[in-house]
């Protein structure tokens, strides 16, 4: 790895930490910030919520202007916004304010996420992508892992008040670093767009072919697939939103091909579909984090509300998962090349061994008395999986993916994460509190993870397929050519 790959890294990968981070840390403080602003149960939701909504509904549009204005121009705004949203985040005097700034922080997250894989395409190659995304792969497993941990030693130290509020503010000296770094580091590459990708305008200069229609047309589609899960407490009638969201993302794909065949350069080329290990690897990815994120929710409402954990002990469960899912990845980057889908697939079977293994010690807990401490064995199982499957997917998936199209793929890809993530959370914790008034904390947490590992087991299966498929590919290639 040369000198300018290793400070594109540097530049790129704290603040893609930052963003993740953001989504793990708030689920331990928000107890306090509530308190804090006297914010009511709906309102507290939207910091969830807001954020979420904002990042995911952003991702394919924002993929695509960097590709067409230059990753690092995009890259560097989106970690401005962040920033300007963590600091109105840690200030906020109540919960509009409050709700505003995150929806803020979400619209940064959107706008520099897409870019950092786009940058991975454009700059790494070979193995050398490979570790790269291993890197990513780290920052990944680490953000879920450290988010809780971080977030109730921050109140631990500083105290109810400023403990949640630092938990935002120590964004922005970091975001701040990054912005000059990016300026200095990011090469003169990255500033540039897409030349190619222009078209002529009526007073004879040239414009970027941005597809407004179909950024609408995607952005109010995921909007409306997304919202119901995140907004439950809206009651039954808001899940009619998601046909509605669906429809339109079929009238968008429509569009973007109809767009194309008239000459113009679509937001998201529907071809890329048509490349089957990006079709197979965006589908199993969308799949898997339907499942997993939701085990980290169920944990903690499990330890906090059913065994009266403190925030900060429940977070240290998920530390070796984390860890484990840092070290896994590291090692799979520089070998994903080598063994290709078949790591992918034996890490979805490894994260599945984990679930299993989590909903049998609960059930021993529960039965037996046996310490619930284990699960640090049986959930850093899950993240071992984890490390070998995501980001020798993430590798596999965007190998054969032109340069061009970089950002707005990782853009589909990251969309599929969080509509998936939105979608398998709202299931996930349904599960859970349909059978607590019922039977219990034990047996809700273990009837999540069946659900949990009902879908990764899905996810498996899309994998064994498409290792299959390459496998037939291999064979027919290697038959010799008759005369």
């Amino acid at each position: 790895m040369t000198a300018e790959q290793r400070k594109i890294l540097a530049v790129m990968l704290v603040p893609m930490f930052m963003s993740l981070l953001s989504v793990s840390i708030v689920n331990v403080i928000l107890p306090d910030m509530q308190r804090s602003i006297g914010a009511s149960n709906s309102a507290i939701q939207w910091v969830l919520s807001g954020y979420t909504l904002a990042f995911g509904v952003l991702l394919v549009a924002a993929g695509r202007a960097g590709d067409l204005f230059g990753r690092g121009r995009l890259f560097v705004i989106g970690v401005a916004v962040f920033a300007l949203g963590s600091l109105i985040s840690g200030l906020s005097p109540d919960p509009l304010v409050l709700n505003i700034a995150r929806v803020v922080m979400g619209l940064g997250s959107g706008l520099l996420s897409p870019q950092g894989v786009g940058m991975l395409q454009q700059y790494f190659h070979g193995e050398v992508r490979g570790r790269a995304f291993g890197m990513f792969g780290t920052i990944v497993g680490v953000s879920v892992g450290i988010g809780p941990v971080l977030g109730g030693g921050l109140i631990a130290v500083l105290g109810d008040e400023w403990g949640w509020r630092s938990a935002f503010l120590i964004n922005v000296p970091i975001a701040l670093a990054a912005i000059i770094l990016g300026r200095f580091w990011l090469p003169k590459s990255a500033w540039v767009g897409a030349g190619s990708e222009s078209v002529n305008s009526s007073d004879g200069r040239t414009r970027a072919d941005f597809d407004p229609v179909g950024l609408v047309l995607l952005a109010v589609g995921t909007l409306l697939v997304m919202l119901p899960f995140l907004e439950r407490s809206a009651g039954a009638w808001i899940y009619a939103l998601v046909p509605i969201g669906v429809a339109i993302v079929w009238l968008w794909v429509r569009w973007e091909n109809r767009y194309s065949r008239r000459g113009g350069s679509p937001m998201v080329d529907m071809q890329l579909f048509r490349t089957r290990s990006f079709a197979y690897g965006a589908s199993l990815t969308s799949m898997y984090f339907v499942g997993m994120p939701g085990i980290w929710v169920i944990v903690a409402l499990y330890l906090q509300n059913g065994l009266g954990f403190p925030a900060l002990h429940a977070g240290l469960v998920g530390l070796p998962s984390a860890l484990l899912s840092a070290i896994a990845a590291q090692a799979a980057g520089r070998v994903v090349l080598t063994f290709g889908r078949k790591m992918v697939v034996l890490g979805v079977a490894i994260g599945l061994t984990g679930v299993v293994a989590s909903a049998l010690l609960v059930l021993a807990h529960e039965s037996w008395g046996i310490s619930i401490w284990w699960l640090l064995l049986t959930l850093g199982i899950t993240g071992l999986g984890q490390g070998m499957a995501i980001s020798p997917n993430q590798t596999l998936t965007l190998a054969e993916v032109p340069v061009e199209y970089a950002g707005s793929s990782g853009g589909v890809m990251q969309t599929g994460q969080r509509v998936g993530t939105a979608i398998g959370i709202a299931i996930v914790t349904a599960v859970f509190f349909v059978v607590q008034p019922i039977a219990g904390y034990g047996a809700a947490i273990i009837a999540g993870f069946g659900f949990i590992a009902l879908v990764i087991v899905f996810a498996g299966i899309i994998g064994l397929v498409d290792l299959a498929r390459g496998r037939a590919k291999d064979r027919r290639e290697a038959q010799p050519v008759r005369s």
